[in-house]
């Protein structure tokens, strides 16, 4: 294999290492500000993103978007969340919400 052959084929992996690490320093960060851990979901948006779904150790809910399933999860790995497979009901009696999206809500329902 050739130099430029070797540049090719590790191009995309090196560039979505680093974006994983750039999402991991924001999960990370989310965790530290929320009771220095968090636990969530990565889910699927489509088929050109990925959503990382996270909650705090003290409730406060977060997300934040992938380029691809496989760099939410290197990212989520990166910072050492805890995964779960679906936003289940034991996930979701952790969230807590707030005025905002109480206000949010009531403004469906008018």
């Amino acid at each position: 294999m050739t130099t430029a052959e070797t540049a090719t084929t590790t191009a995309p992996d090196a560039r979505a290492e680093r974006r994983a690490k750039r999402i991991a320093k924001h999960l990370s960060s989310f965790a530290a500000q929320h009771g220095g851990s968090a636990e969530g979901v990565v889910e699927y948006v489509g088929s050109i993103a990925t959503r990382i779904v996270l909650v705090g150790a003290d409730g406060t809910w977060g997300d934040q978007v992938a380029p691809s399933h496989a760099i939410g999860l290197r990212a989520a790995e990166l910072a050492g969340l805890t995964l779960h497979d679906e936003f289940d009901s034991e996930l979701g009696l952790k969230v807590r919400t707030g005025p905002y999206e109480w206000k949010r809500m009531a403004g469906i329902q008018v």
